[in-house]
């Protein structure tokens, strides 16, 4: 595995993510802003943040198989949900939660997440981008 996830000493330990990974592979792979389309182009779960929030997952999931990856080497991950505000953190860990148990993975890479005024289709409420890092 190229990926190690630390929480160093002297930062919070958040349980949703890791502060910081070390990468020891040799090819880095860029996964696109995934959103709540399924294969099919049709958006899943309009109107339901946390159904967005595990199909994007799931994508990202798909997106890393295709190149040898999985979630286990991602290094970084990015997303972006539309009309953020804090009281959506519990449907958003929902999401989260439901898309790990079908890809039986615990995806803990450090994480940003970006509260945007509107993503590019309108029914669309979230965006996940992936850094992944494979030998």
């Amino acid at each position: 595995m190229a990926i190690t996830l630390v929480n160093p000493s002297g930062l919070p330990e958040i349980g949703a993510y890791r502060q910081v990974s070390i990468a020891t592979g040799s090819k880095l792979v860029f996964i696109a802003g995934q959103v709540a389309w399924d294969a099919n182009g049709v958006t899943v779960g309009e109107g339901d943040l946390t159904a967005q929030v595990e199909q994007c997952y799931l994508n990202v999931g798909t997106a890393l198989a295709e190149v040898g990856a999985s979630f286990d080497d991602v290094a970084k991950l990015t997303v972006y949900v539309a009309g953020w505000t804090p009281d959506k953190l519990p449907l958003f860990m929902e999401g989260v939660a439901r898309a790990a148990a079908k890809l039986d993975v615990t995806p803990v890479p450090p994480a940003t997440l970006l509260g945007v005024a509107a993503l590019h289709v309108p029914e669309h409420l979230v965006e996940v981008e992936a850094t992944a890092i494979i030998d």
